[in-house]
């Protein structure tokens, strides 16, 4: 089924699906409804639903989202999905107790993840990192997009505040308006290369997605007077571009929790976890313990007060939340 290959499918992907039923096909949620899901397959597109027993027996996070490969039936209904390569989970937003902990799976079998931010807006260190820190333990390739360069004079500088968010990330500087950078972002979406854009509203997720896509395929908002935009997307969708890659365009979030992220946190702070397994005692607390390499790289000056900062926020928050399970599971238990 050479069309399926455009959508990202390859040997590994249909090695898997053999293990399913041969009157089975596979296909590719595009767009999430509620209720019913836009699959791409190699006759085209088709509204299909969810069969009643998989959505019994599935937990929440194992249902079909934009980008899962999924098994449909002749009628039209999705009877399983194929385990995923790479998953972008995080933490549902909102601070009701019953919702503490819930984990919400925001996109499938992405291979990078673009966290974009705007240049003339202020840049958010702490919020990018957190995107970093999701796409790293989601198994994608994280890059740092910063959109709006032409309202820069010097963009370079503008972003100096950014230097080692996520450690090595790359960081490219692009222009929908002028095009700029976007051959960049281009080079890095090859056939069946599946990325996805991730950031607040009014960014320029949509209009980076049009300008590769070489048409006017998602709405966008008018830049305000300070050069942030509005939010136009509602729904996540997948993009198929002229050169053989894919996007997925993803609404602004105005909330980004960790879900238990541990690898991605230390793959996101690598220098960090480093200086601390060399830390003379291994429950070592990095505050006044002797032979702690953190405090000495801090005093030193080669690990940075931010970063740092930056790292102790997220660990906080990621330990308030195993305390919270752990605490639920007790009561439950």
């Amino acid at each position: 089924m050479p069309e399926l290959t455009t959508l990202g499918w390859d040997d590994e992907w249909s090695a898997a699906f053999e293990q399913s039923d041969p009157e089975l096909r596979p296909g590719r949620v595009a767009v999430q409804h509620r209720g019913a899901y836009d699959v791409v397959g190699a006759a085209g597109e088709i509204r299909a639903r969810i069969a009643p027993r998989l959505r019994r027996t599935s937990a929440h996070t194992q249902l079909p989202v934009v980008g899962d490969w999924v098994a449909v039936d002749r009628y039209d209904v999705i009877q399983a999905v194929l385990p995923r390569r790479t998953a972008f989970v995080r933490r549902a937003a909102g601070d009701a107790s019953e919702r503490m902990g819930r984990e919400q799976v925001v996109a499938a079998n992405v291979d990078v993840v673009f966290v974009v931010a705007a240049l003339g807006q202020e840049l958010d260190a702490l919020l990018l990192e957190r995107y970093v820190t999701l796409a790293l333990q989601s198994g994608a390739q994280p890059v740092i997009v910063l959109t709006k360069s032409d309202l820069e004079d010097d963009p370079e500088a503008a972003a100096a505040e950014l230097e080692g968010v996520g450690g090595a990330i790359p960081i490219h500087f692009v222009s929908s308006r002028t095009g700029v950078g976007v051959d960049g972002i281009r080079a890095l979406l090859g056939p069946g290369v599946t990325g996805a854009l991730l950031g607040p509203s009014g960014v320029g997720k949509s209009t980076l997605v049009n300008r590769l896509a070489g048409d006017e395929l998602l709405a966008t908002g008018d830049v305000r007077r300070d050069g942030s935009g509005r939010h136009t997307t509602t729904r996540r969708q997948l993009v198929q571009l002229p050169d053989g890659g894919l996007l997925i365009d993803n609404p602004g979030m105005r909330e980004v929790h960790l879900s238990m992220a541990d690898e991605g946190l230390e793959a996101a702070f690598e220098d960090i976890a480093e200086l601390a397994a060399r830390c003379r005692f291994a429950d070592c607390g990095h505050e006044t313990e002797p032979g702690c390499a953190v405090r000495a790289a801090l005093d030193a000056g080669t690990l940075a007060t931010d970063r740092w900062e930056r790292y102790r926020a997220l660990e906080a928050e990621l330990n308030a939340l195993r305390e919270r399970l752990a605490s639920r599971s007790r009561r439950e238990g």
